[in-house]
């Protein structure tokens, strides 16, 4: 049996494997199984029911929103389309994130303890995401002092995308249609796909990491 804390800390996990070695195969798996997710576990007055539509016939299919011990499989379900929204630019993703949202957001606020996982979810919701797209030379020096800078500071409310140049049809919508400069690895900082100059320079590349919107 799976529930739907399954496929959701899964899909938090594997957009986390991606964003280590920008291995395409593991974005790939994400969006599969979201939207595999979405099919069985999608209610669509709000939120996601815990048990599979073809799973065993019940009285009711619960739908917990409490967060417990362990994040409910709502709020890690909405946390994992925040994020897939930001590498994908998919609506649906979002809509549905924002649903689920409404749903638990009184409670949340009135109950926080009860919440943990959700309040950090409806914080990612609420902030600018920033979005960075890196492509280049993986193997070349500036590549990996691209990445170096992504990563030398907590940003919680940052996704991040490389890939040698061209990228493969395989990855995230957040690298496409970058150019680079000069034929040298190349930087974007987006928010929303409006993104700020492409930088080739690392000293620029980092404040445009540091700045708030």
């Amino acid at each position: 049996k799976v529930y739907l804390e399954d496929y959701a800390a899964l899909i938090l996990g594997l957009l986390e494997l991606y964003q280590t070695d920008f291995n395409n195969s593991w974005f790939t798996a994400a969006c599969e199984l979201t939207d595999e997710m979405i099919e069985k576990f999608n209610d669509p007055q709000s939120g996601f029911f815990d048990t599979p539509h073809d799973q065993e016939l019940l009285l009711f299919r619960p739908k917990d929103f409490q967060d417990n011990a362990t994040p409910s499989g709502n709020s890690l379900a909405c946390e994992a389309l925040l994020k897939l929204a930001a590498f994908t630019g998919r609506e649906h993703y979002r809509d549905l994130a924002e649903k689920a949202g409404t749903s638990a957001s009184s409670l949340a606020v009135r109950y926080p303890l009860g919440f943990g996982r959700w309040l950090s979810a409806l914080e990612f919701a609420s902030q600018p995401v920033k979005q960075v797209a890196i492509l280049g030379d993986r193997s070349g020096e500036s590549f990996q002092s691209f990445i170096r800078i992504a990563r030398d500071s907590y940003r919680p409310h940052a996704v991040v995308a490389a890939s040698t140049y061209p990228p493969s049809d395989s990855g995230p919508m957040l690298l496409y249609d970058r150019p680079l400069i000069n034929g040298g690895s190349t930087a974007y900082v987006c928010e929303s796909f409006v993104c700020k100059q492409p930088t080739s320079d690392l000293d620029v590349f980092q404040k445009q990491l540091n700045t708030q919107e």
